[in-house]
């Protein structure tokens, strides 16, 4: 499942009062995955330090990649 699907169905289940229009929850949901995407980024290390900052800006990226849809969430275990 993508990202954007699961936070849409979240905002679903929520008791936030929407108006029912067609996108409200995409226009909820697009302040939301914003906020994550800066907040991601402004945890990444700077590039080539070592190792394991290589490995968490590989993990960033993954993350952003499924926040912006282009990859899937992996199943919860």
């Amino acid at each position: 499942m993508k990202f954007g699907e699961l936070l849409i169905a979240a905002i679903q289940r929520s008791e936030i009062p929407l108006r029912f229009e067609p996108g409200a929850e995409e226009a909820v949901a697009a302040p939301v995955t914003e906020l994550i995407r800066a907040w991601l980024l402004s945890h990444g290390p700077e590039l080539g330090r070592s190792e394991f900052y290589d490995g968490q800006r590989a993990l960033i990226e993954r993350l952003i990649a499924e926040l912006d849809g282009a990859r899937e969430v992996p199943a919860s275990r």
